[in-house]
Formats: C-alpha cells, sequence, structure tokens
C-alpha cells in the first residue's frame, strides 16, 4: 500500500501534480479523469455519476454512482481513500469554478479530518489545510494566509506572521483571521481550541 492518496477532481489542477503522482495511489473523480489524462496518468481507481466526464469510462477500475446520492462525489472518493487505509490525502481540481462545490469540498475536508486524515486541497492560486492541531506552513511562492473557524470559533497561536501572537480568538462571524501575511520562511499555527480551515494564497 502507498503512503498517500491522489484525489484529481475536474476543476483546473495545479502543475504540482506531477510531484504528487508519483508514488501515490491517485483516484479519478469524474471529470478529474480528464485531467489525468492530461497528465498522462493512469489512475489506479475512477469513480463517479459522471455527469460533468460526460460519458461512463470502462474496466475493472470503475465505480460507478447513481446521479441521484447523497453525497458529491469528491465526497465518495475521500470515503473510498479512507476505507481504503490512506492517512494523507491531497486533492487537486478541487476549488475554482462552482463556489458550492468549492464549499462542499471544504465539508469533505471536515468530514476526513473527522476520520483521523491528513488533507490538503492544492491549487495554482489557493493551498487550503484543515487541522484541529498544529501546522508549519513554508512561504514558497505564495504569502497570505487566512484561518478561519470551521465551528462557532477557535483558539489559536501563530508564529512567524506579521500579525502573530498567543490565544487569538477566531470566530466564524468576523474576519479577523483573513490575510496574514509571512513575516518568517515559515509560519505555525498550534490549535488550543477548535477546528481551522488554514488559506495559503497568491498575492
Amino acid at each position: 500500500m502507498k503512503n498517500r492518496c491522489v484525489i484529481v477532481g475536474s476543476m483546473n489542477v495545479d502543475s504540482r501534480i506531477q510531484d504528487y503522482l508519483e508514488d501515490s495511489f491517485v483516484i479519478a473523480a469524474d471529470g478529474g479523469l480528464l485531467n489525468l489524462e492530461k497528465s498522462n496518468k493512469t489512475p489506479d481507481l475512477i469513480l463517479g455519476d459522471f455527469d460533468s466526464l460526460g460519458f461512463e469510462p470502462e474496466g475493472e477500475n470503475v465505480i460507478k454512482y447513481p446521479v441521484k446520492k447523497n453525497d458529491t462525489d469528491m465526497m465518495l472518493a475521500v470515503k473510498k481513500a479512507i476505507d481504503l487505509g490512506y492517512k494523507e490525502i491531497v486533492i487537486f481540481g478541487g476549488c475554482g469554478g462552482r463556489l458550492d462545490h468549492t464549499l462542499a469540498n471544504i465539508n469533505t475536508m471536515v468530514y476526513a479530518l473527522e476520520k483521523g486524515a491528513n488533507i490538503s486541497i492544492l491549487d495554482s492560486q489557493n493551498d487550503m489545510y484543515i487541522t484541529d492541531d498544529s501546522l508549519r506552513q513554508s512561504r514558497r511562492d505564495k504569502d497570505n494566509i487566512s484561518l478561519f473557524a470551521i465551528e462557532e470559533k477557535a483558539v489559536v497561536d501563530i508564529e512567524g506572521a506579521k500579525y502573530s501572537g498567543k490565544n487569538i480568538v477566531i470566530s466564524n462571524n468576523t474576519t479577523l483571521g483573513v490575510s496574514n501575511s509571512f513575516a518568517d520562511d515559515e509560519v505555525k499555527i498550534s490549535v488550543v481550541e477548535g477546528t481551522i480551515l488554514v488559506i495559503v494564497s497568491n498575492e
């Protein structure tokens, strides 16, 4: 069994996907199959209702779901990855495009965290992480870092950012955590209470 599962959705993917496809178990979620074809990668598993793909692929690695269902294709892919035992899940093609699907994918990240998985969504504009523990984030080519409370509030310690401090309260009815920036090459976030969504964005 490989250490990481990469799930590819139908939205735009970042060029970094090539670095992640090697040595990963790869799932194509519906239209994500087209993104993988562009990367010349055959997925280990293809699943979805295939409404966005436009045709039904064939093969022993294909799982077909009905269009009328309670889960999105991305949620189904994440559930399958967790059922297979993967604790590290990276999603490409999971944000941008339709806002409702992006928000649904954030909910999917919450589900994965509750199941004990370390999950992220990466694209050329934003990298998204969710944690109830701690996270270290390198600057790389992105500079803005924003925090959002998943529940009513979260309490965090922040080091290495322009606005750092201890026991900072992030509420889901304020914008306090938006558009912090890197003061050092690495920002460390420790969650004292609650669960947070971390978004690292290009300027």
